[in-house]
């Protein structure tokens, strides 16, 4: 499989490349377009979070970390006084970062259910719903946001699968299959499970009609 400064270079790359295009073709403004790039490198490293040992485990759950105090500050900043907001900031990070992690580790299996399209999807939908629910974002900015957290998350996927091919020696190598899967066919219950998970936030996502302008739009642009 491919290395950390591989999975992040390319998402990293591919995730310029999507801001700036969009950018260009008015689909988003600079400001927002940042956040698009920032979110497809995050994805490029995501599907690593079932690596107990590596760096990506680490900056994905202290981002996560980071993430959980912004988005409490932003929904309790106006109910709490900011002693208490502090607190409840504080117990989030460590939430993520100290309890929330080793329990994922414990429970995650490296190249499993995080290692297929039905976990990226997921993953995009969380974000898009996350963003229109929490954040205030437009119903198409928050489609696109999720959208770009899945374009980075498949690069992972792709450069893995690519990376299982030994192309000095002409042969598949073991590990060929395990990354880009639908699902995790060693473990059907976890991934109807991550299924129904995915369905559950059908009535939080943006409107469908924003997805699809979006996407006729933007096609109409690379056309």
């Amino acid at each position: 499989m491919a290395d950390f400064r591989t999975h992040l270079s390319a998402a990293v790359g591919g995730g310029a490349l999507l801001a700036v295009a969009g950018w260009q073709g008015g689909l988003w403004s600079p400001g927002e377009a940042l956040p698009l790039g920032v979110l497809t490198a995050f994805g490029g490293i995501l599907p690593d979070i079932d690596a107990d040992h590596s760096h990506a485990v680490r900056l994905i759950f202290n981002t996560m970390a980071v993430m959980s105090v912004v988005v409490g500050v932003l929904l309790l900043h106006a109910q709490l006084e900011p002693g208490a907001l502090l607190m409840v900031c504080g117990g989030l990070y460590i939430g993520v970062r100290l309890v929330l992690s080793p329990i994922f580790k414990r429970f995650s299996v490296h190249r499993g259910i995080w290692h297929s399209l039905l976990a990226a999807a997921l993953c995009g939908l969380a974000t898009s719903a996350a963003g229109y629910q929490w954040l205030g974002q437009p119903a198409w900015l928050a489609w696109a946001q999720g959208v770009a957290l899945l374009l980075g998350y498949c690069i992972h996927l792709l450069l893995d699968e690519l990376y299982s091919v030994d192309l000095t020696g002409a042969r598949l190598k073991r590990s060929f299959g395990t990354a880009l899967k639908l699902f995790d066919y060693r473990a059907p219950g976890n991934s109807l499970l991550m299924l129904l998970i995915a369905a559950s936030l059908l009535p939080w996502l943006p409107p469908f009609a924003s997805l699809q302008a979006l996407w006729l739009q933007g096609s109409t642009f690379w056309r």
